[in-house]
């Protein structure tokens, strides 16, 4: 993949099948590292559920720097896993490359299908930990139909009902990828909306200004297109609702051949294409902040994980993750590369021998 050529895979954070609403169908030849790791771990699903036989170790060339000091984890053997989509590929290299540092062994295992098999992996012990999302642990794992409003009452509460599941969550961080609606610049001058009750109040004033380009899951979930409109009360007809891949929608909305696109807000190509996220002002979708969840037996073995990931999740806000995406989906650089460079960059780590 060219630098600057913009990928049509899917983005997300993890759910039912698209990531399973977690996408990321990747198009490009590039990705050396992930496939190797990708190929290398199988997996076998059986009744017991999910059982990883193989992985990458990481070789990368790195010391402690304002994480890992002393490397409290050196002797540890771990194993890290993710999803296939962009943003679990960084996070997951990221998470791996971070417990190098702190001199633990790591064997990668990122890049798994689904939501389910990463999170069976964790659960069963075959993996001791990946970042998650605490919008998909509560409604996606949990079984919840109503999200928490508040970010670190959702976070608590998944903490407190997974415990019995034997999966531990660390603290979460900044970082909330959910969706959203988004529009071009020459839109946002035109109709001027900054939230989403103001796009309510220009489809009941202007019906025809407001066309939607949003995928087939999103168009038909409660979560999703139907209780935004009944939450916010727009007026949008079928016939101003055009279904589309999710790629497509970023860049159809930058043309401008819908008004409003369906997004999540830590893609890339939100920057990239430099359209305007609008503010959930009423809190419809739920909050979907990315924390640490390590298999229970393996944090207590390795307490030292969660103090070594702490500082590096608090540094992961949206605009972090927007940027570090866009490296990948944009630019075509490889997930791993672009985790160590800002693990290095952010002074996490260093290069082995500085």
């Amino acid at each position: 993949m060219k630098a600057g050529v913009i990928r049509t895979g899917e983005g997300g954070r993890g759910g039912l099948p698209r990531r399973a609403r977690g996408g990321g169908f990747r198009t490009g030849p590039r990705y050396p590292r992930t496939v190797v790791a990708t190929l290398a771990g199988v997996l076998v699903i059986g009744a017991a559920g999910c059982g990883l036989t193989s992985g990458s170790p990481l070789v990368d060339d790195v010391g402690p720097g304002s994480v890992g000091r002393g490397e409290p984890l050196k002797g540890a053997k771990l194993t890290v896993t993710s999803k296939e989509f962009t943003e679990q590929l960084v996070l997951g290299a990221i998470m791996g490359i971070a417990f190098k540092a702190a001199g633990a062994q790591v064997l990668d295992r990122t890049g798994i299908q689904g939501s389910i098999g990463a999170r069976e992996a964790v659960k069963s012990g075959t993996a001791d930990a990946m970042y998650e999302y605490t919008g998909t642990g509560w409604i996606t794992y949990l079984g919840h139909t109503k999200p928490i409003v508040d970010p670190h009452e959702q976070w608590v509460a998944v903490r407190d009902a997974d415990r019995r599941n034997g999966i531990t969550w660390g603290p979460p961080g900044p970082l909330n990828n959910t969706y959203a609606l988004a529009l071009n610049q020459r839109n946002e001058k035109k109709y001027r909306t900054k939230t989403l009750s103001d796009v309510a109040a220009l489809s009941k004033k202007n019906p025809g200004a407001v066309t939607l380009c949003v995928e087939g899951e999103f168009a038909a979930r409660e979560d999703g297109l139907n209780g935004l409109k009944k939450a916010y009360g727009m007026n949008i007809p079928n016939s101003r609702i055009t279904k589309m891949a999710g790629g497509i929608v970023y860049t159809q909305t930058a043309k401008g051949a819908c008004v409003f696109g369906e997004v999540f807000t830590t893609d890339g190509r939100i920057k990239a294409l430099n359209l305007t996220v609008m503010k959930d002002d009423k809190h419809f979708f739920p909050n979907y902040n990315v924390a640490p969840v390590f298999h229970t037996k393996a944090l207590d073995e390795h307490p030292q994980m969660e103090k070594v990931l702490a500082p590096i999740t608090k540094k992961l806000t949206n605009a972090v993750a927007q940027e570090l995406n866009a490296k990948v989906d944009v630019d075509g650089e490889d997930p791993h590369d672009v985790a160590r460079d800002w693990l290095e960059e952010e002074g996490f780590v260093k290069k082995g021998g500085d």
